[in-house]
């Protein structure tokens, strides 16, 4: 019986890349951390204007607001290669 080589018993085991995995755009980082930075920025400026800023009219609404941006910001992280 012919002994076989190890290289036999393990075909050849290089990952391979697939179409979703490739990286990022360049232009991915700065636009999800952007938007966390605008989401807080929102946040900060509606509590040290006591509620006159960003958007007078809406109230605590500026809350959710500035939430959603940064969530948007999260949600892209997920996706960062």
């Amino acid at each position: 019986m012919a002994k076989t080589s190890s290289d036999d018993q393990f075909p050849d085991s290089t990952p391979t890349r697939n179409a979703g995995a490739a990286p990022n755009p360049v232009w991915f980082k700065p636009i999800m951390f952007g938007f966390m930075l605008v989401g807080l920025v929102w946040i900060i400026t509606y509590y040290v204007s006591a509620g006159l800023l960003p958007i007078a009219t809406i109230g605590a609404i500026n809350i959710v607001i500035g939430f959603g941006l940064m969530f948007v910001g999260f949600l892209m992280t997920t996706r960062w290669r």
